[in-house]
């Protein structure tokens, strides 16, 4: 099944398997499969053509995919145009919602460790 060009993994259960999309978590996909009467437990694959049709039809009334990623992508570019603190945060590749940078915030900053225990060990001149 491909929802928006994305393939929906068959083998999974539909309220996991809907959230491959972006824009689309547990909740959502609990609430689609909701409206459209399909159980959260059935698979892609056991899913007839009108079910299909049904949870397209309720999925494109959401804005997920490249329009969520456009939107996301141009409110972070209109924080850092009126050089807000949260821009700036986003411009040096730091934590925007108050979490300590001491330690801590290897994933945004890439993993760099520091200290002296960390690196390669220097080979010892004889």
């Amino acid at each position: 099944m491909r929802i928006l060009g994305i393939t929906i993994p068959d083998e999974k259960r539909l309220e996991i398997s809907l959230t491959t999309l972006y824009g689309v978590g547990r909740s959502r996909a609990l609430f689609i499969l909701k409206k459209a009467k399909i159980e959260a437990s059935k698979k892609a694959k056991e899913l007839t053509v009108e079910q299909e049709n049904e949870i397209r039809k309720i999925i494109e009334s959401f804005k997920i995919e490249g329009d969520l990623k456009r939107e996301v992508a141009s409110n972070i570019k209109r924080l850092k145009d009126i050089k807000t603190y949260r821009g700036s945060r986003h411009v040096h590749r730091l934590p925007t919602r108050g979490q300590r940078t001491k330690t801590n915030s290897r994933t945004l900053r890439g993993n760099v460790r520091k200290t002296m225990g960390s690196g390669r060990k220097k080979e010892e001149k004889t």
